[in-house]
């Protein structure tokens, strides 16, 4: 494998691996490559993100690689944060989103162990967005945070409270489910729509 596209690949790897990044070891498992070409692919990297034309850099935490922001643009990434999104939710945003309106208080592990998959980021959305919050911590091991939606929720879907949110249907099949939820993002994304709009 040439070194320009082994560099694509771990560079597009460790994107794709978010927040919980990769080791040089799963990096040479899933490349299978030799583990001093890893070494010598992950220099290139940090080398290349040095110069000042880039945006990113590559951070080691423990084993673990991670592509993150550079801290000398800090500011400009506390701007965006303060700047109201207009744009949409994606669907990971809005399942997530409707999980913890129906389900609250639950933590981010029960949120992922309904939908199948890692939820860390939908959650950072919604919570960036002010659309749910930390309400607390669960009694057992590690007392993780417990999120519940806010009344910017609320005001958003026009409830005064969250028993008006329309009850879930008691006898369905699975492609039933998927209509209703599908109608259910909808009615959610149409919303959003319009406040923005506003």
């Amino acid at each position: 494998m040439e070194k320009k596209e082994a560099n694509a690949i771990a560079e597009g790897l460790l994107f794709a691996a978010g927040d919980e990044g990769l080791t040089k070891k799963q990096l040479a498992k899933i490349m299978e490559l030799d583990i001093t070409y890893v070494d010598e692919i992950i220099d290139s990297l940090i080398s290349d993100y040095q110069k000042k034309n880039r945006g990113i850099t590559l951070l080691q935490s423990k084993d673990y690689l991670h592509l993150t922001t550079k801290p000398e643009h800090a500011s400009y990434y506390q701007r965006l944060m303060d700047t109201p999104q207009s744009s949409r939710l994606s669907q990971a945003a809005l399942e997530t989103l409707a999980i913890v309106a129906y389900q609250q208080p639950i933590t981010r592990t029960e949120v992922e162990d309904i939908r199948g998959v890692k939820s860390e980021r939908p959650i950072q959305t919604l919570v960036a967005r002010s659309l749910i919050e930390e309400v607390g911590r669960k009694e057992g091991v590690g007392r993780p945070i417990m999120f519940g939606t806010t009344k910017e929720f609320l005001t958003y879907f026009g409830l005064t409270s969250i028993e008006e949110l329309p009850p879930l249907p008691t006898e369905v099949t699975e492609s039933d489910v998927e209509q209703e939820a599908d109608l259910f993002f909808e009615r959610f994304q149409e919303q959003l729509d319009a406040n923005n709009e506003r």
